[in-house]
């Protein structure tokens, strides 16, 4: 674990989707590991680097909103993207009341995590690649406060400070509490049949405020 870095990220609102409601959105009450990899691939990214998530701290406790987001039916037809570009009247935008649909989501609010995490190297890293060296660059990316594009809780409204985790010994809401089972909950999607992309799941228990995803038994 010597290659591990620990990212503190906080925000206002999360949310971070159950793939079974489809409709009505409703958050997780902490993070998913996909989540946390998203937000670190955000911020350093390499061909060579896979980021495997080894534990996410619960800093806040855990609080939920219930807000109404506009959210929109269809999308533009590319069918009509060309002919504008080359100067047809035709719509290109979306703007009929029927088409902008408001929808419940239950979000997280005042969210705050560390994501203990660390490299694995991929079949395209080449002979200069090494973890210590992308480890090097994390941290000063971490250090000077640069991504590749604004990391988010989930949805892209819900953008994600973050910065280097200084601390030794990390505070949780819940160092109190040694078992806080959360169901199920969304591991990661499988990506091994590109035509078939499936949700993995994973028997999150908070330990102290602590998700421990090494070792997790995952469940397809």
């Amino acid at each position: 674990m010597g290659m591990g870095v620990k990212v503190k990220v906080w925000g206002d609102y999360a949310l971070f989707s159950r793939p079974e409601l489809k409709v009505e959105r409703y958050s997780y009450d902490v993070m998913t590991p996909s989540a946390a990899r998203g937000i670190l691939e955000a911020i350093y990214w390499h061909p060579g680097l896979k980021w495997v998530i080894d534990k996410i701290y619960v800093k806040n406790p855990i609080r939920f909103t219930s807000v109404r987001r506009n959210e929109v039916k269809s999308k533009i037809s590319a069918n009509n993207v060309l002919p504008v570009y080359n100067g047809a009247q035709k719509p290109l935008y979306i703007s009929s009341k029927e088409e902008i649909v408001q929808r419940a989501s239950m979000i997280l609010t005042d969210v705050a995590y560390v994501i203990e995490a660390h490299f694995e190297m991929t079949e395209r890293a080449n002979e200069t690649d090494n973890p210590g060296k992308f480890k090097d660059i994390m941290m000063r990316r971490l250090q000077k406060g640069k991504c590749y594009h604004m990391p988010y809780f989930g949805c892209r409204e819900f953008p994600v400070n973050f910065a280097l985790c200084e601390e030794e010994e990390i505070e949780t809401a819940f160092d109190d509490v040694a078992e806080k089972d959360l169901g199920l909950m969304l591991f990661d999607m499988d990506y091994t049949d590109k035509n078939n992309i499936t949700p993995m799941f994973f028997r999150a228990v908070l330990r102290h405020g602590v998700l421990d995803l090494r070792d997790c038994e995952v469940i397809r």
